[in-house]
């Protein structure tokens, strides 16, 4: 009975998100080019940006691994909460410079500023693919942690290799046929779920089990008081010089991020973006929840080890609550996981359509042609991401072990680039190709942290010194752009700004 009211509530919301993807866009027609498609006709208010943006930052690693960090760790799992903060200060300024740039020329992706800035194509498909070889590893960590919560709040009904599909699937059928404005308005649906929810079990959970919060910080600080300080419980590593690098590299990464970068696409206005970087930190209040009651967990259900710890919240959900409340808790859960996956098949499809698939005889300068083949991208890359979750799970899992501290190598080339007109194309491609190597090596050898230090700030100071070296001592280009088309400059409250067309 409790399988049959849980997966019937899960049902029900699922048709309603595709239904909203594709009101979305109903009245628009099939007209709008790639353009309207990946980054929403650049038209999106302050409202559908937050929702986005919060929805893309606000993913399956919310419920499931900030409560398992909380469960077998503690204090650590707060760089979270630190790096999603300073990043978002970051983009207050970082986030209208961008959006200038691709709209004075007609830009729709960091692939495209890449080879715009640096005047080479070649490099825009080569950044697409390192992209996204960093992005498959986050779809299938969507699909993973969908299908186990999905599975959960079934009580078994549902398989996991159902549930994996079902992502999958209404991933695909909304966000091939919306796009990014799909997405925005399914994460109306998923902000309200979550908040809704997680303020609920912030007030039940403690008094539910601990009769408040104060007996239970009480007990915390008495039987678990390793939880509260760094290094955590369980010898990990993370101390404070691992919190402090990790959260200043990923603070500079989460702005040039793929994701990211397609919601300061999709903005109306820069102001809109300097609104949505004042907003965006309210959003971080409600991760604290599920890294308490992942510590909460501890006492409750003891004893989840490896992958199960990653379960500590939703323990205490099916094992406490009516089941319809557990299946509205797990189709919040189900749509942190939908949101994201579908912005990340968004990105690499837009990403392949223009700077891959885009520069080939056919399609260069037809945005119809390059918005079909960018969604036949989406489909592609949604269903290796799924048959790798099938097949071959482990292999995603060892590339999402750099995949953000790999996506981080990106920052001087893009950031640095934008607004420093000395950085040369080889300055930019060695600090990547140096600091990509060392990142590799150092997670790959089990030495991240590197002397209490994240591997992957290592590898971008390397990254930096040799793209500044290459580019004060070794070769210019000839055809370097003038100073008015490689410069990224803050258009200023309320500069319109030349619009391009693609």
């Amino acid at each position: 009975m409790n399988a049959t009211v849980a997966t019937s509530v899960f049902g029900v919301f699922m048709v309603l998100t595709v239904a909203l993807g594709l009101f979305a866009v109903r009245g628009r027609g099939s007209g709008g080019g790639l353009t309207e498609w990946s980054v929403g006709g650049r038209s999106m208010g302050t409202v559908f940006i937050w929702v986005l943006m919060a929805g893309e930052g606000y993913t399956s690693f919310s419920y499931l691994g900030a409560a398992g960090w909380g469960y077998n760790h503690g204090a650590p799992v707060l760089y979270v909460i630190a790096y999603m903060s300073c990043g978002y200060a970051i983009g207050y300024v970082v986030g209208p410079m961008l959006w200038s740039y691709a709209r004075e020329h007609g830009l729709v992706s960091i692939t495209d500023m890449v080879a715009h800035r640096y005047g080479r194509p070649w490099l825009g498909t080569a950044v697409a693919i390192l992209a996204t070889v960093c992005l498959l590893p986050y779809i299938q960590l969507q699909i993973t942690g969908m299908g186990v919560v999905v599975s959960t709040i079934s009580y078994g009904a549902i398989s996991l290799n159902w549930a994996y599909f079902i992502a999958f699937a209404v991933t695909t059928g909304f966000v091939v046929v919306s796009g990014l404005r799909g997405s925005a308005w399914v994460s109306v649906l998923k902000d309200v779920l979550v908040i809704g929810t997680l303020g609920f079990l912030a007030i039940y959970v403690p008094l539910h089990y601990f009769d408040g919060y104060g007996p239970f910080l009480d007990r915390l600080v008495a039987e678990k008081p390793d939880w509260l300080t760094f290094t955590g419980h369980g010898g990990s590593g993370l101390g404070g010089s691992w919190f402090v690098t990790t959260s200043f590299l990923n603070s500079l990464t989460v702005v040039i991020f793929p994701t990211t970068v397609a919601g300061y696409l999709g903005a109306r206005s820069a102001d809109g973006l300097r609104r949505n970087a004042m907003l965006l930190p309210f959003y971080n209040v409600l991760l604290f929840v599920p890294m308490l009651l992942g510590m909460a967990a501890i006492f409750v259900v003891p004893g989840l080890a490896g992958p199960g710890s990653n379960l500590a919240l939703f323990k205490l959900v099916v094992d406490s609550l009516p089941a319809w409340a557990v299946g509205v808790i797990g189709v919040a859960a189900a749509l942190s996981s939908i949101v994201p996956m579908a912005v990340f098949m968004l990105v690499i499809g837009t990403m392949w359509g223009k700077s891959v698939l885009g520069v080939m005889p056919g399609l260069a300068g037809r945005p119809d042609r390059q918005k079909t083949g960018a969604q036949v991208v989406v489909v592609a890359a949604g269903g290796l991401a799924l048959l790798l979750t099938y097949t071959e799970p482990n292999t995603l899992v060892r590339l999402s072990l750099i995949s953000y501290e790999g996506m981080a190598q990106l920052v001087p080339m893009i950031l640095l680039g934008l607004v420093w007109r000395k950085l040369t194309l080889w300055g930019a491609v060695s600090g990547l190709v140096a600091g990509g190597t060392l990142v590799c090596a150092l997670v790959f050898t089990e030495n991240d942290p590197l002397w209490g230090v994240n591997a992957g700030a290592v590898a971008l100071g390397l990254n930096l010194v040799v793209a500044l070296a290459v580019s004060w001592l070794g070769p210019k280009t000839a055809d370097e752009r003038p100073d008015s088309e490689v410069l990224a400059t803050d258009p200023g409250p309320d500069v319109p700004v030349v619009s391009g067309t693609v």
